[in-house]
């Protein structure tokens, strides 16, 4: 029988940057941290792991040199899903005894291993993945970066302890994303992002109520210095960046839209607040979007899951995906 009451994290932190290792082991810590602090969930930011590639905000793509130079230190540090260092990440959920949620910058290892995509790992307590979302699509500049992810992996995960899912920054600005997660009955609504603005925070107060779910908007605070430490060369690319890039601005928000924790501004942290699921089922009572607020007799939406792999072998009229 699920709980009607437990307490999620929501983890602000800077990534040790471009440093996978290291990065994983500060991960690590934190989970420790946040289940020491009584959290049951801990949520990271997006691309947490090793950071996010902020310099496609600023490097020119005419600069064809230095930007082959930036992807290929990326993916040379960018998660293998199975490897070690997921390995490690499991392990401290385990040892923790929590779910976890974290943002990484995943190599295409069952392909090319050439290629890149933001993704979200989900962990249970057990230790084990149970959950993988790529981001569907990047934006703007970064798809100079990431990959295409397809909609096989945009789904809700019915746990022990709630209906988790989550979108990644600002896919959750596409209405029909969201209403799929809606429709699947999401509970719990993980929003890694590294967008700071004030709209931003709306827009998660906003979907919190749209969807009558918990939300949590994660961002990672970054600043110049972390950047230029391990990149020196990009000095002259942020010499009109102040010292902060992304001042976080993490925060929770219940299903009636109310603030419960955050915005934490310009500093590392960890926000914690209590999850009412009868509070969820009760908000539900005046709207409901995919329930008694919906139209299926006029409005329809189909969500095409089929994996969509690099290679699709056909033996014998069969599709065998490899």
């Amino acid at each position: 029988m699920k709980k009607e009451t437990f307490n999620i994290a929501t983890i602000q932190a800077t990534p040790v940057f471009m440093d996978l290792d290291a990065t994983i082991d500060k991960a690590c810590s934190l989970i420790k941290k946040a289940a020491n602090k009584g959290a049951e969930l801990v949520v990271f930011p997006e691309a947490f792991v090793p950071g996010y590639p902020d310099w496609v905000w600023h490097v020119p793509p005419g600069d064809m040199a230095l930007n082959q130079d930036l992807y290929a230190m990326l993916l040379e540090q960018s998660v293998v899903i199975g490897s070690e260092q997921t390995d490690r990440l499991c392990e401290a959920a385990k040892e923790a005894g929590v779910y976890v949620v974290i943002g990484i910058n995943e190599k295409n290892a069952q392909a090319s291993g050439g290629s890149i995509n933001n993704s979200l790992l989900f962990i249970s307590p057990k230790g084990e993945i149970f959950g993988h979302h790529q981001k569907l699509i990047p934006t703007v500049a970064e798809r100079m970066i990431w990959g295409y992810g397809d909609a096989s992996t945009v789904t809700v995960y019915d746990t022990d302890m709630a209906k988790l899912g989550g979108l990644i920054c600002w896919e959750n600005y596409m209405p029909l994303v969201r209403y799929s997660l809606y429709a699947e009955g999401i509970e719990l609504y993980m929003a890694p992002t590294y967008d700071e603005g004030e709209t931003w925070n709306a827009s998660m107060r906003h979907i919190a109520k749209e969807g009558r779910c918990f939300v949590t908007g994660c961002c990672m605070v970054l600043k110049k210095e972390d950047v230029l430490k391990k990149l020196p060369q990009l000095q002259s690319y942020y010499k009109d960046v102040g010292e902060f890039i992304n001042k976080g601005n993490s925060l929770i928000v219940d299903p009636n839209g109310k603030v419960l924790a955050g915005p934490l501004n310009a500093k590392e942290g960890i926000l914690m607040a209590e999850i009412d699921l009868h509070m969820l089922r009760g908000s539900k009572w005046n709207l409901d979007t995919a329930g008694h607020y919906a139209r299926p007799d006029a409005f329809e939406l189909t969500v095409r899951k089929r994996p969509a792999p690099i290679i699709r072998e056909e033996v014998h009229g069969e599709d065998h995906i490899e």
